[in-house]
């Protein structure tokens, strides 16, 4: 065959296989890689949210914490059911995206994602056996994919590094050119500087050809789907196994036994509460055991209706964010009474909603007290006990709207907000299911106190400013010395006027 029909065979075979499709099974992941990271982390994090220190964490200090005992539910099992449905969701919402992601995969079985993961929750069979086979070995592949996860988002960083380096050649050179600056601008330094910077984009592109090679970049959409899909799949085995998931609830969804008062004060005959039954069950079994199959509904339907606030809460009124702001401006101005001036009191009581404001005005109503320093320092006292349990439900409320918009607006960036950082917060940490006439009585009692507070601190300032002027006064109308140096005094005159301004309460 002719050297050059040969040549042209070549280039036609070359244009031919260009052009046609890509296959499926090596068409990788590409850009999606930091979507993935994302996810993958998601997953990740909610492994280790339902560990052995977690779960004993959620166990014996979140459920138990004042606040949530006082406002939100003093029932064991409505509160960590709260913790299982949040979990829950959380992970349906990330096996939407995977089963998203396992549309595009060649593997049929891959492909099947959905309906293996939906069966899986409603009745326990596992169809094509990804669970793990023990918590080890979902460690050892968590462990790989948190390499990946810090891979994928060292090529990012590298990525964003090198798109700055070319974009500080362009400009450097376009100054050089006449972009706006001399024509001779482009001295030896210069010079010296574009080569320096040339040198690293030089090097930034080698790194980052090498991290795409080494990251979720290259990775094929069977390889990622065939890593998350038993991720998640041992999550919700794991979900099942440590809350009981599944199963009839022994109490009614919500059992609320707190009283108004005892909603202010703490209760002093509170009990702890037992320690959570530690279950034995192997993998085997908890896979095959037909009681974690829903006698309700879908599993996952059950878990999203148990996260909708009961009438009578904040959530239910969409009132969380409002109170958790107006309790977080009481207690900064719980801290310095004294520096709260009118526009801060008008600020805050245009905050109040008119529930709060009846309430308000019916403890205030009639003679205002005198100015007593111990019933001062028991309303601090008070002030300080109720916002100690009170304030942190309003911080963690504040907290979990930033950390879901945060979540909603970056969703290619790692997903460690709600789930990373070792403690995670949970709904029932928030004001989201407290009970609205309790948190009413407590804001109600701490605008009592402050006002009272503010009152005192504000006549004290002005007894002292009084003492002082006083004092001012004595001095001006007194004149010292004589002749042989003996004190004497010498009042002024009836017509002439003090000098000294008055103070002014």
């Amino acid at each position: 065959m002719p050297m050059a029909l040969e040549s042209w065979l070549t280039k036609v075979r070359s244009a031919m296989s260009s052009r046609a499709p890509p296959s499926p099974k090596k068409t990788s992941v590409a850009i999606l890689a930091f979507e993935v990271a994302s996810l993958m982390s998601k997953i990740l994090h909610m492994w280790r949210a339902i560990g052995d220190a977690a779960v004993a964490r959620l166990r014996h200090e979140t459920i138990n914490l004042d606040g949530v005992r006082k406002i939100v539910s003093d029932d064991d099992d409505f509160l960590l059911g709260l913790a299982c449905a949040e979990l829950v969701d959380a992970l349906r919402a990330a096996s939407d995206s995977v089963a998203a992601l396992a549309a595009r995969c060649a593997d049929p079985c891959l492909s099947d994602f959905r309906d293996a993961f939906l069966e899986f929750a409603d009745t326990g069979r596992d169809r094509h056996l990804w669970a793990a086979a023990s918590w080890k070995e979902m460690d050892t592949r968590a462990h790989k994919m948190y390499k990946q996860v810090a891979s994928t988002a060292a090529l990012r960083k590298a990525m964003e590094q090198l798109a700055e380096a070319e974009h500080g050649l362009r400009k450097l050179l376009q100054c050089g050119n006449g972009g706006g600056c001399h024509r001779r601008s482009l001295s030896a330094s210069k010079i010296s500087v574009a080569a320096e910077q040339q040198q690293l984009i030089f090097s930034k592109k080698q790194e980052v050809k090498h991290l795409k090679q080494t990251s979720l970049w290259g990775c094929t959409f069977d390889a990622v789907v065939a890593s998350l899909a038993p991720a998640a799949f041992t999550t919700l085995a794991r979900i099942k196994l440590v809350f009981g998931a599944g199963q009839e609830q022994r109490h009614p969804p919500l059992y609320r036994s707190l009283t108004l008062s005892s909603a202010v004060h703490p209760s002093v005959d509170a009990q702890s509460p037992p320690p959570l039954a530690r279950k034995s069950m192997s993998m085997e079994e908890l896979l095959f055991d037909q009681s974690f199959a829903s006698k309700r509904g879908g599993f996952f339907e059950d878990s999203s209706s148990a996260l909708t606030p009961p009438p009578g809460t904040l959530g239910a009124a969409a009132l969380a964010p409002r109170y958790a702001g107006l309790v977080i401006s009481i207690e900064r101005m719980a801290r310095s009474p004294r520096l709260v001036g009118p526009d801060e009191r008008d600020e805050l009581y245009g905050m109040l909603t008119a529930s709060v404001r009846g309430q308000l005005r019916a403890r205030l109503r009639g003679a205002v007290p005198t100015a007593d320093p111990g019933l001062a320092g028991q309303w601090r006292a008070a002030l300080a006990g109720i916002l100690e349990w009170l304030a942190p439900m309003a911080h963690a409320t504040m907290r979990w709207q930033a950390e879901r918009s945060f979540e909603e607006r970056n969703a290619a960036a790692d997903a460690t907000a709600r789930f990373g950082g070792g403690n995670v917060l949970l709904l029932l940490q928030t004001l989201h299911f407290a009970d609205r006439e309790k948190v009413e009585a407590a804001v109600a009692e701490l605008l009592v106190g402050l006002n009272y507070v503010w009152r005192f601190e504000k006549e004290m300032s002005c007894r002292a400013l009084f003492a002082v002027h006083r004092q001012l006064e004595e001095t001006a109308g007194t004149c010292r010395g004589n002749a042989n140096g003996t004190v004497s005094s010498c009042r002024r005159p009836a017509d002439q006027k003090s000098t000294v301004p008055r103070a002014r309460c």
